[in-house]
């Protein structure tokens, strides 16, 4: 009993200063990530903050693993567009809701070696593929803005 609670004493408060400075870094880098994100799946910026600041917290308390990513990304902003735009900002947390659900059956009845099968061509389409979605969806924005700002984009 001892060793388990020496054992969560060093994996939760080991290194407190560090983790303080590594949540707040995060979330600094999170702000401008969910507004953007945000304006991309086409729901009000506040949305985007809420949602990350949820996540958050409850990673804090439930804990990631490494290479896990806990926030908005550009892949599931460039999916949430059409539902958004369709059905409304209600139908965003039920989506979350689901995938959250399959990625926990995915995880119990352990499915990730199936990534094993899916090839790097394949890999690397579709992170191409949604570089020219996030670019495209990014058109619109450049309308009415100052030539200096066509400059930094070519």
């Amino acid at each position: 009993m001892t060793d388990n609670l020496t054992q969560i004493r060093t994996e939760w408060f080991g290194n407190i200063r560090g983790d303080a400075l590594a949540g707040l870094v995060v979330a600094l880098a999170l702000i401008p990530e969910a507004i953007a994100f945000s304006i991309i799946a086409g729901v009000d910026p506040k949305v985007g903050l809420y949602a990350s600041f949820s996540i958050a917290v409850l990673i804090a308390f439930v804990g990631g693993r490494p290479g896990m990513i806990s926030a908005a990304t550009a892949a599931t902003a460039v999916l949430m567009i059409t539902l958004a735009k369709e059905q409304g900002v209600e139908y965003l947390l039920a989506a979350t809701i689901l995938a959250g659900i399959i990625q926990i059956i995915a995880g119990i009845f352990k499915l990730g070696y199936l990534m094993r099968f899916v090839s790097k061509s394949v890999m690397t389409g579709f992170v191409n593929a949604l570089a020219i979605l996030i670019f495209l969806a990014q058109l619109p924005e450049l309308t009415n803005v100052p030539m200096l700002t066509y400059i930094l984009v070519a």
